[in-house]
């Protein structure tokens, strides 16, 4: 997961079949039995859309590079894709059956719509599917759809509490909050003996969902298909976060770029506890507040009135087109590319967090950050998977930003964004 959610575009009524996306694979997903059977001889090529950032390529060309080195008969054509672009552009090459990748690196709030417009081969049975069990449940829960498996998890991530250790020796705290009625209490305290804000919440959907599940709510019921972000354990939720702007807790949100506003206030040490992930931490050492990195403070997310506390899951899967014509030699490089060693390795050279259970090594957890994220994977929760999640969190951020200000009430925001996503999104949920 990145700052933000990425945008679906693509209509969610659009239905393809699996035919119409140029063939070439079982529905079953259990034709490769060559590249289960006989790796040593399997050729061709494959052809991957990779999403990440351009600071990470040189990584994933050494690993290009050692894929090819074991398979060289394989050639991987690595195609750096704008992640705010390749949701569509996968969908328009799927849809046209023309320019499509083998390999796409995908976001897991994607996945489900990609399979839903049958553009993904389903993997189970294949050679990509290695040691599945291996996988951390939250993360391999993100690549499945409706029974199948329809990716193979690559990256993770979620949400923790971030916090100023300098500041809290300040203020006379020596341990960070775990329920947010504590987390509340820990920043009033923190403003009255040291002058600095307690925090400053993001405005955006996805981090209201910490404040949502520590309720017992959730957006969606799918299988029972209903719409639950306006239940009365999600507007409570709603409702401990409003009321830490509206007693000065938090400071208010920005009007523009609220994730900036406030991870700019925390590296520079201007508020002492945020709500983010292990993508920030990289930014907050940039910070005068974090030129000591043994200062920044991680801490699983606060737990609400039902005892618990949880956070979202984001991350990345590696699924493969449906319609490829090189499904052995893709299987192959998934299963490469999700393995113990190349998920330790990114580990390692990236700082990601990786999918397997088995990569969480001495080294790995060596680095606290990944030690911190990898305890607050213990509580994460995947993300309703329905297809275009991420239109659904478009019109979130809209409604919840509105709480926040106090142009409306939690009541009333959530009642209207349940209306709207009935109305323009997911038309067969019922409003719960």
């Amino acid at each position: 997961m990145r700052r933000g959610i990425a945008t679906a575009v693509g209509a969610l009524t659009l239905a393809v079949a699996a035919t119409g996306c140029g063939g070439g694979g079982d529905a079953g997903g259990n034709d490769g039995s060559k590249a289960a059977s006989d790796p040593g001889a399997v050729s061709g090529s494959v052809t991957w859309w990779d999403t990440s950032n351009e600071a990470e390529g040189p990584a994933y060309e050494k690993l290009v590079a050692d894929f090819e080195k074991k398979y060289p008969k394989i050639d991987v054509r690595r195609v750096p894709v704008s992640f705010d672009a390749a949701e569509q552009k996968f969908k328009t090459a799927a849809q046209s059956g023309k320019g499509a990748p083998d390999v796409l690196r995908t976001d897991v709030g994607w996945t489900a719509g990609f399979a839903n417009l049958g553009y993904l081969q389903p993997l189970d049975g294949t050679a990509a599917l290695d040691n599945a069990d291996d996988f951390l449940p939250g993360p391999m829960s993100t690549a499945e759809f409706k029974g199948r498996t329809v990716g193979v998890p690559q990256v993770t991530d979620t949400l923790a509490l971030l916090y100023n250790k300098a500041v809290f020796e300040k203020a006379g705290i020596s341990e960070p909050p775990s329920t947010w009625e504590e987390f509340a209490e820990t920043a009033k305290t923190i403003k009255e003996r040291t002058g600095v804000a307690g925090t400053q919440l993001n405005p955006e959907g996805y981090f209201s969902l910490p404040f949502v599940y520590g309720e017992g709510g959730d957006m969606l019921d799918v299988p029972g298909k209903k719409i639950t972000v306006n239940s009365p354990e999600a507007v409570k939720g709603v409702e401990t976060a409003l009321e830490m702007v509206k007693s000065g807790v938090s400071l208010k949100p920005a009007t523009t770029d609220g994730y900036v506003a406030m991870q700019t206030a925390f590296k520079d040490g201007k508020v002492a506890m945020v709500v983010n992930g292990p993508w920030s931490t990289a930014d907050d050492y940039t910070g005068k507040a974090f030129k000591d990195k043994a200062n920044l403070g991680i801490a699983p997310i606060p737990a609400g009135s039902t005892g618990k506390g949880a956070a979202p899951i984001g991350g990345h899967n590696y699924a493969v087109y449906r319609g490829s014509k090189n499904l052995d030699a893709s299987y192959l490089f998934v299963r490469f590319m999700t393995s113990k060693a190349s998920q330790e390795y990114t580990a390692e050279e990236l700082g990601t967090l990786p999918t397997r259970a088995s990569a969480y090594t001495a080294e790995v957890t060596a680095d606290p950050v990944k030690k911190a994220f990898q305890d607050a994977l213990a509580t994460s929760r995947a993300r309703p998977a329905v297809p275009g999640v991420g239109d659904l969190f478009v019109t979130f951020d809209q409604h919840y930003v509105r709480i926040l200000r106090g142009q409306t009430t939690p009541k009333a925001g959530l009642d209207a964004l349940a209306e709207e996503w009935q109305a323009k999104l997911i038309k067969d949920y019922e409003v719960g």
